[in-house]
């Protein structure tokens, strides 16, 4: 059905600020890496490895997360479906703010001994399973509310909303590097980017209550009340067990780039390229600038030459220079060709992101979209994305190859593309609106 083309501007607002501080919460966990290793995860200093080793511990944590992200997915997927996406994206921000709170607060291993480990774990679980639930419920709101001629714009800032919340994380490291010095940083610092997230949050939970449920899916809801019929996992494997699988491999390319190209940037520079922080941080910063400013200009792009295009576009061109750049940043490391590198990459990553929201929007039903989305968004996210930082860096160890990471993020893109040429023309379907 056509969505009417006013869209009152509360309900983008809500749909993106909530989602990027949702993404601001979930990725600062991985620019403070390196520091958490420090201060939760000691080891013996005199192994000639132990950076590395503490590295492994604390990107295992931010793996563990993920393993709670298809249950949140499922759950509050179904929630979504059932409820309504303002219902459910209220309950996702309030879970958020628990695990935030616990992480800002948390005491360090020198103060409390194991329980300071096992308190991080638990808030990376809450953390899992609230973010578990978020792509599919805005992704579903920014979709359905969005006028038939713009759904390429409105569901391009799904990915700028991640953007956002990586810009201000980095933002967040960066003015930690200039501000304090490295002492004040493991004493007490590095607790700021956590407690801005904390106190935002209360204004995240107020503009989402103040949402209004798209008429898309009061209309769905309207009509399977008359058909008695009821939303179940098994009714969407049955139905969309192609998509749920073409989604899988979409969300393969999305999540290597979130999580390796611009997540582990500042841990892939500082420890393997002996890069100095702050200024890696700054890159960091500017890559996601760049990003958040082209992915909705890609989104109106989008709508003009179509969604298949600019996909298969973005990702074959993403998979040819992937391999020469980094090889390049990689035979001698600078901040220079680190700039180039990012910004290059960028430009592929913020083509893809402005269609990829979009693209798994239009795959399924308005009555399991929530559910189908957070389905294959976690999957993916779980097996490819969480322990994706774990596996690069036990990788880099063992092979001794800053490489390791490109050799991922290829594999990842390679399968998003995969799928992107099985949709082909499909990309561009408004069937089920």
């Amino acid at each position: 059905m056509q969505q009417p083309h006013k869209v009152p501007v509360r309900n983008l607002v809500a749909a993106v600020i909530g989602n990027a501080l949702e993404w601001y919460d979930f990725l600062v966990f991985a620019f403070m890496t390196p520091i958490i290793a420090r201060l939760f995860f000691p080891v013996d200093p005199s192994a000639s490895s132990s950076d590395l080793n503490a590295i492994l511990m604390t990107t295992a944590i931010f793996g563990v997360g993920f393993l709670m992200r298809p249950v949140g997915g499922i759950i509050l997927g179904l929630y979504g479906d059932k409820h309504g996406r303002k219902a459910a994206m209220v309950l996702i921000t309030s879970l958020m703010a628990v695990s935030m709170a616990i992480i800002t607060f948390a005491p360090t291993y020198q103060a409390a001994g194991v329980l300071a480990p096992l308190l991080i774990l638990i808030a990376r679980l809450i953390q899992g399973f609230s973010a578990g639930g978020e792509f599919g419920t805005a992704t579903a709101l920014l979709i359905e509310m969005a006028p038939r001629e713009k759904r390429g714009f409105y569901g391009s800032w799904q990915m700028t909303g991640q953007m956002i919340g990586l810009l201000i994380g980095a933002a967040a490291g960066t003015l930690m590097t200039v501000y304090f010095t490295q002492e004040q940083i493991e004493a007490w610092a590095w607790r700021i980017p956590f407690f801005v997230g904390l106190v935002i949050i209360p204004v995240a939970v107020y503009i989402r209550q103040r949402l209004d449920e798209t008429e898309v899916f009061r209309n769905a809801k309207r009509e399977e009340t008359v058909k008695g019929t009821h939303i179940s996992i098994g009714e969407l494997l049955a139905s969309s067990w192609r998509e749920t699988v073409l989604g899988i491999g979409l969300v393969a390319a999305a999540t290597v780039t979130v999580y390796i190209t611009f997540t582990y940037l500042v841990t892939f520079a500082t420890k393997i390229l002996q890069l100095p922080l702050q200024e890696t941080f700054e890159v960091q910063m500017l890559g996601a600038l760049w990003v958040v400013v082209l992915t909705p200009l890609m989104g109106i792009l989008s709508d003009r030459v179509g969604r298949s295009k600019l996909l298969i576009t973005s990702l074959a061109v993403y998979l040819v220079i992937l391999f020469p750049l980094y090889s390049w940043l990689t035979a001698a490391p600078t901040i220079s060709r680190l700039i180039v590198v990012q910004l290059a990459t960028g430009l592929c990553a913020a083509a893809f992101f402005a269609v990829f929201s979009t693209v798994m929007a239009v795959l399924f039903p308005t009555r399991v979209r929530s559910l189908g989305l957070s389905i294959s968004y976690n999957i993916a996210v779980m097996l490819i994305g969480g322990f994706a930082q774990f596996i690069v860096t036990w990788l880099i160890q063992k092979t001794g190859s800053p490489m390791a990471p490109t050799y991922y993020v290829m594999f990842g893109v390679a399968l998003g593309l995969i799928a992107a040429l099985i949709l082909g023309k499909r990309a561009d379907s408004n069937e089920h609106f």
